[in-house]
């Protein structure tokens, strides 16, 4: 049952942040809703005062601007899913968004809120993680831009200050050489483990310039796995099918995974090197193929 609270309703983002400095720890950011409400529920999150945000205009577009992706945080993922800008330069986040949750989820849910829950099973992260995103948080007196890998602080946690609002998610254009994947598998609505992969070629397909790999949802927080990179950067195609299991190993290690409802940390850390394998196989497929893509999947 909901403790009776206090709705708050600014207009502009600097009406917003002087409310959160005024009230403190006793207010929340409130948009979608979809995390925080059950979780008032159940008592996990106590807060006399909700700070609706959705009545602050434009923080809800998905545009291409002079190379970046950027993304208000307060567009749903169901707007994410239909974004004709998304399906076109970066599918593999749309295909990631149509496998978020379930239909209310998605239809009230945004991409913001989702970042700043922390929620340890959770999707975006991880792909985040790998596409070289920044997040813009401002408050009254200014903005910064924050690298997505020093957001995640721990489970449930972020870096905002208490008077900062997380506004634009902004991630460079992918090139044609470049290829997304997320995979994951769970059986449960939220993920047990999820495995992002960007490859970036060089010699038509050839040889691997660039790699990214992260893991989410198997412990407190979406994490890069650098180690499990550098085994595949600067190798031809065929030596990286060789070392991929190896980057597997290496990755499921690293990720600091936990046991839980969701299965045991020997189990998901099979799963990392499993869905990794996977990812590895459908870009060199469709390399082979001579096809761009950078589709994404739910297994």
């Amino acid at each position: 049952m909901l403790r009776r609270f206090r709705l708050e309703e600014p207009e502009s983002v600097q009406e917003a942040s002087e409310l959160l400095a005024r009230y403190g720890e006793s207010s929340v950011i409130y948009a979608g809703g979809t995390e925080l409400l059950l979780a008032m529920k159940e008592s996990l999150v106590r807060s006399d005062r909700l700070i609706n945000i959705k009545k602050i205009p434009d923080l809800n577009q998905v545009k291409l601007d002079d190379g970046l992706l950027r993304i208000g945080a307060l567009t749903t993922h169901r707007s994410l899913e239909e974004s004709t800008t998304l399906q076109k330069h970066f599918p593999a986040f749309v295909e990631l968004e149509r496998n978020v949750a379930n239909e209310r989820v998605r239809e009230t849910g945004t991409l913001g809120g989702n970042l700043c829950f922390a929620e340890p099973h959770s999707d975006p992260g991880a792909l985040l993680l790998v596409s070289g995103a920044v997040l813009v948080a401002e408050k009254g007196s200014g903005k910064r831009e924050i690298p997505i890998e020093k957001f995640f602080v721990d489970a449930y946690e972020n870096c905002l200050e208490q008077d900062e609002i997380l506004t634009e998610i902004r991630m460079p254009q992918p090139s044609a050489n470049s290829a997304f994947r997320y995979l994951k598998f769970g059986y449960l609505e939220r993920p047990s483990v999820g495995v992002a992969l960007f490859l970036r070629s060089a010699n038509q397909g050839k040889a691997i310039a660039e790699a990214k790999i992260a893991v989410g949802s198997a412990g407190p927080l979406p994490k890069r796995i650098e180690e499990a990179e550098d085994l595949l950067k600067d190798k031809s195609l065929d030596d990286v099918s060789h070392l991929i299991g190896q980057a597997g190993q290496v990755a499921a290690q690293a990720s600091d995974v936990m046991s839980d409802i969701h299965g045991s940390s020997d189990y998901k850390e099979h799963l990392i090197q499993v869905l990794l394998k996977r990812a590895f196989q459908s870009v060199s497929e469709q390399w082979a193929s001579g096809k761009r893509g950078e589709e994404g999947a739910h297994v």
